[in-house]
């Protein structure tokens, strides 16, 4: 019997298929058999449609997880942290379940720097978190790493900013006014498209060294956070969100909203480029948001 080329291809798990996992998939399908872990079964149509292979286990349920042992070799994780606690059980209980992996891309992120004070940050400035939820990841950071130095995986670290794209906007939040820092107060904020980071992903599976080697999925912005959201305003023609000094802006805001803009910094993309060869589809904010303006996007989400 002869069996299809996809089954000749190497293994590659994908922990964690949400948006930045489905435009990762195309990318890959070539040259992997892709499974893709999902906790809802109501995806697997989806995912299926997308050239992946679902499992339907959940890594909040170790049990479901055993079907993972020894099933690809190459594993990309994309999943977040439970909301909760500061450790990631989420990492924990995959790392647990996988077994031995070559080769592993962890998405984590920029917050585990914490606040930088508006300082240009590269991958070797120590850890700091200042929350719980960036805990967690640095957490799950050193899970992975210890797992890696003990089984031979050839460890990737993406440290990633906030992420956008067309749906990601803050369209929402500037219709309902929600008011950002004065420039005096405001915070250094970072970017990367979704659709830059899913071929970063993908190109860090090939070309990243590892050996649990950080680096910042990042563009190249320079901007603090209120000209951002002034300048997606701008671009989808809504009012500009009103200014308030810091004192006033706490008690108007989540907790939640309050943490980000509490932490200042700008990441240095250096590493990335040099090591990764990668030249990004949108360079900065900017020229995506110059894309929609000239209508070579589609047009405003629903």
């Amino acid at each position: 019997m002869i069996q299809p080329a996809s089954f000749h291809r190497p293994r590659l798990l994908v922990v964690g298929c949400g948006d930045v996992g489905m435009r990762l998939l195309p990318l890959l399908a070539g040259r992997f058999r892709i499974f893709a872990l999902t906790s809802q079964r109501e995806r697997c149509a989806e995912l299926r449609a997308a050239g992946a292979v679902p499992i339907v286990a959940d890594l909040d349920r170790p049990a479901s997880l055993r079907r993972l042992r020894g099933l690809a070799d190459w594993v990309v994780h994309l999943a977040p942290p439970q909301p909760e606690g500061g450790v990631d059980r989420r990492t924990r209980h995959l790392v647990a379940a996988l077994g031995k992996a070559a080769r592993l891309v962890y998405v984590s992120t920029s917050g585990v720097y914490g606040d930088c004070g508006g300082e240009l940050v590269r991958e070797t400035r120590p850890v700091a978190p200042r929350n719980a939820r960036a805990q967690r990841r640095v957490d799950a950071e050193r899970v992975l790493r210890a797992r890696a130095l003990a089984g031979g995986t050839r460890l990737t670290i993406l440290r990633v900013p906030g992420i956008y794209a067309l749906e990601r906007l803050p369209l929402k939040r500037l219709e309902q006014g929600t008011p950002a820092l004065r420039p005096e107060d405001d915070v250094y904020t970072n970017h990367i498209h979704a659709d830059d980071l899913a071929r970063i992903v993908a190109l860090a599976l090939f070309r990243a060294p590892g050996g649990g080697r950080v680096l910042h999925a990042v563009d190249d912005t320079r901007m603090k956070m209120g000209d951002y959201f002034d300048a997606v305003a701008d671009a989808f023609k809504l009012t500009r969100p009103p200014r308030l000094p810091r004192a006033e802006l706490q008690a108007v805001v989540t907790p939640t909203l309050l943490s980000f803009m509490s932490e200042s910094r700008r990441l240095d993309n250096t590493r990335l480029k040099r090591e990764l060869r990668v030249r990004l589809r949108y360079p900065d904010v900017a020229a995506a948001l110059a894309q929609v303006q000239s209508g070579t996007q589609n047009e405003r989400p629903a």
